[in-house]
This record gives C-alpha cells, sequence and structure tokens, in this order.
C-alpha cells in the first residue's frame, strides 16, 4: 500500500516529482503550443456563431485555459512516474520569516504596483504598437468587465504562475541553477509566452519580481497574489474615464512629478526585496519544501 502525503491530493499536489531542467523548456512550450491550437479548433464554432464584436471577449473563456491544459495533463503524468523513485519539491510552500504572511502578501502587493510604474517606462519608448495587436488586446480589458475579470484576473494569474514559477523556476532551481540564472530564466519563459515586446518587456521584470519572491517564501499563492494585483490594476484603469486615450503613465503626469514618482517606486522596490532577503534560506535552492518519494 503506498502512503501519501496529504498535501499530495491537492491540485499543486499532482506535479510535486517534475522537476523540469533547461531542456525541458522546449517540451512544456510545445504542449502549450499544442494547447493553443486545440483551444483555437475547440472554440472555431463560437467563433462563426458570435457576433464579431463578442468573438475575442467570449471565446477567451474556452481558448485561455484549454491552452495550459496538454501541459497540465504531461507534468502530472512526468510526476507521477517519478513520485515512487525521486524526492519531490511542494510547488506551494509558505516561508515568511519573522515578517510573517500578512506582511508579506502586503508587502507583494505593494512590490508589483511598483514595478508596473518602472516597468511602464521600458514600454512607453517602443514603438507604437500595431494597430491589430492594440486591438487584441482592448478586448481584454473592454467589453464585459466580468468575463474579461474571469481572464485576466483569475484565470491568467493561476495558468501562468503555476506554469512559470511552479514548475519552470522550481524545477530549474532544484537542477543546481544558480538562482539568480533560474529566476533570469523563467522570468524569459515567461516574457516568451506574451509574444510581443509590448508585453514581454513587463512580463520578464515581473517575472524577475515574482521569482525572488517564490525564491525567498517559495509561496506560489503570493506570486498568484502579485499577478493578480497587476492585471486587476491594470483591467480597472482601462475602465476609468479619467484614463481613457493614455497609454503610458507618461500621458498622464507631468516630467517632474512622473520622474519623482519612478524614483520613489524604485525605492520602494529596494526596501521591499531587503525584506525578503531577510528570510532564511532552508537550502541554496530556495524555500520550497521537499516532499520525500512515496513508498510501495
Amino acid at each position: 500500500m503506498a502512503r501519501r502525503s496529504p498535501r499530495n491530493y491537492n491540485l499543486f499536489g499532482n506535479y510535486t516529482y517534475y522537476l523540469p531542467a533547461v531542456s525541458d523548456i522546449f517540451i512544456l512550450l510545445l504542449w502549450l503550443l499544442l494547447g493553443a491550437i486545440v483551444g483555437g479548433l475547440v472554440t472555431m464554432p463560437f467563433a462563426l456563431a458570435l457576433p464579431q464584436e463578442k468573438v475575442a471577449e467570449y471565446s477567451t473563456v474556452l481558448s485561455y485555459p484549454l491552452m495550459f491544459i496538454p501541459a497540465m495533463i504531461y507534468c502530472s503524468v512526468k510526476s507521477r512516474s517519478r513520485s515512487f523513485s525521486h524526492p519531490g519539491v511542494l510547488l506551494n510552500s509558505a516561508h515568511f520569516g519573522n515578517a510573517g504572511g500578512l506582511v508579506c502578501a502586503l508587502l507583494t502587493i505593494l512590490a508589483t504596483l511598483a514595478a508596473g510604474f518602472c516597468a511602464d517606462f521600458f514600454v512607453s519608448i517602443l514603438p507604437p504598437m500595431p494597430s491589430f495587436l492594440e486591438e487584441a488586446l482592448r478586448s481584454l480589458t473592454g467589453g464585459n468587465f466580468w468575463i474579461n475579470f474571469l481572464c485576466v484576473s483569475i484565470m491568467a494569474p493561476f495558468f501562468e504562475e503555476w506554469l512559470c514559477r511552479g514548475v519552470v523556476l522550481r524545477g530549474l532551481l532544484h537542477h543546481n541553477v544558480k538562482p539568480v540564472w533560474a529566476i533570469v530564466i523563467s522570468a524569459v519563459f515567461f516574457a516568451f509566452i506574451h509574444l510581443n515586446p509590448w508585453q514581454a518587456i513587463p512580463a520578464f521584470i515581473f517575472g524577475c519580481v515574482f521569482g525572488y519572491i517564490y525564491y525567498k517564501t517559495g509561496s506560489l499563492l503570493l506570486t498568484m497574489l502579485a499577478h493578480f494585483t497587476n492585471n486587476t490594476f491594470s483591467l480597472i484603469m482601462s475602465q476609468l474615464d479619467a484614463f481613457d486615450g493614455s497609454e503610458y503613465w507618461t500621458d498622464i503626469l507631468q516630467p517632474q512629478a512622473y520622474w519623482i514618482i519612478y524614483l520613489a517606486c524604485a525605492l520602494l522596490l529596494v526596501l521591499i526585496f531587503n525584506v525578503f532577503k531577510r528570510i532564511p534560506l532552508e537550502s541554496p535552492a530556495g524555500n520550497s519544501d521537499k516532499q520525500e518519494p512515496l513508498i510501495g
């Protein structure tokens, strides 16, 4: 009779024993591509039946989660095949040091907002976004608020953090990749799946911030909170008439005020990172809890 940890029954526990190496990242990308194709095929009838202005809005509800399903099945199968012979690492742990969980959650929210403001500058100096891409992104923030909230604020933080921090970063950290490089590689992966530089640049910055928080706390719930904070803030801002027609903070703020806030956000990030830095590490690979193999 196999002895199972109670945690192995939860959703995250299905992937405990799969720790992908750098080469496995390309396999995960292929599974994502397959999922995107499946999602496109499944939603095609809806695209033909729905009014044109509703196609992107409603089809995303189906196609987005379907994109991740093949990768989730693959990771689950790999985890199960290794569960009796290899130790695992939990996707979600809770190492918050003396600060405690609530303080770490608050600091995570503040760090996300500060990083978002700083990242906005790098996007603002890019060439104008192509109109087709601008329309596609606007469909994710315009229209029915609650459908967009489901896609942008609930599904995106869950699936993308599961993959980019819970699977990719956790695997790299436990394959003897130096933490700084593991965080950078997982952030590049996070940026790449956004497929365009206007989203990829802030995604890389967020990926580094989220990755460091995950490395120090082992908490996937914290990085999901961070992702939720950024996406929901962007969604709400897009609904406000006062910001209609403004793409960047430089369009809204006077230069002096902009740079004062920018420097304040950068300083806030340094201070918050210093708090997370003081959380003691359980191992060089970070603070994700290890799991013994299942015993037959």
